[in-house]
């Protein structure tokens, strides 16, 4: 028996339907089935098996994740940096993180218990708050303006020593797999997610340097807030904090990483050319 957790996308229909029916074949399997607190309620159906709510995420064996990226990374998120395999079900459009789509779930649960399946290791950015608060990143750690309709200054340290300030509308500190979220958008580099390095992106920059510094993982990016106006610190697309002038945000790469079931080798090129609709001449 596995203890197997289970995460939906909470606005889509189908993902919940899906985890409730999953819930159910899990349970009939013999395996325990667990949630987190915003998701119990979503995949127990009333007349399907009880679903409890995860005491403790170091004895999960797996958490399926029904959605698209968007669950994926909150998925991480629940995870805290815990070495527990995730795997990514596409209920959503062609995704960077989800492994396989709905009809392939049941045997791919049943190779993963038959240990027929690979993890592959993906860096993480720890975000250290001006507060002392911590958060783990799979795509980026963005410090935006927090009103539209002006800059922001951010005066940017790497590994102790000033670097140079930004005049921008936000700054990204993304890893290699969220080369292809919104640092892309910026105009940064596509990497290949299983690189180790950190990613300095300006977004919008009012000012002549306006490229991405590729970083060596070990290096330490310190990104305080100059000028008179706040900002507001984005972890892979939540707004966890705000911060006011003379704040410092510090990002390294993080001790834990995100552990990603796959079963083979992940054809990023392919995957690339299916997303941009490139062609083969």
């Amino acid at each position: 028996m596995a203890v197997i957790a289970l995460t939906v996308h909470h606005a889509r229909p189908d993902a919940i339907a899906e985890g409730r029916a999953v819930a159910q074949w899990l349970s009939s399997e013999g395996h325990d089935v667990v949630s987190f607190s915003d998701d119990v309620g979503l995949v127990s159906a009333p007349d399907g098996p009880t679903v409890r709510e995860a005491a403790n995420v170091t004895q999960i064996d797996l958490v399926i994740a029904l959605g698209g990226d968007g669950t994926v990374l909150r998925t991480i998120d629940l995870l805290g940096g815990a070495s527990v395999p995730v795997l990514g079900v596409n209920l959503g459009q062609l995704g960077y993180l989800s492994e396989i789509e709905p009809n392939e779930l049941r045997q791919s649960v049943t190779d993963f218990l038959e240990g027929k399946h690979q993890i592959e290791r993906r860096m993480l950015i720890e975000a250290q708050l001006p507060d002392g608060r911590r958060h783990l990143a799979l795509n980026e750690v963005t410090i935006d303006r927090a009103h539209s309709g002006h800059t922001i200054r951010l005066d940017v340290s790497i590994d102790g020593r000033v670097f140079t300030p930004y005049e921008v509308d936000a700054l990204i500190v993304g890893t290699p797999t969220g080369s292809t979220a919104y640092g892309y958008s910026a105009g940064g580099p596509i990497v290949a997610p299983t690189h180790q390095l950190l990613l300095l992106t300006p977004v919008s920059p009012h000012m002549l340097f306006d490229r991405t510094l590729v970083l060596e993982p070990t290096s330490a990016v310190e990104i305080a807030v100059a000028g008179h106006r706040p900002g507001s610190v984005i972890v892979d697309g939540r707004e966890v904090a705000a911060v006011e002038p003379g704040a410092t945000v510090r990002c390294t790469a993080a001790e834990s990483a995100a552990h990603l079931v796959v079963f083979g080798p992940r054809d990023f090129p392919g995957l690339l050319k299916a997303k941009f609709k490139l062609s083969d001449r």
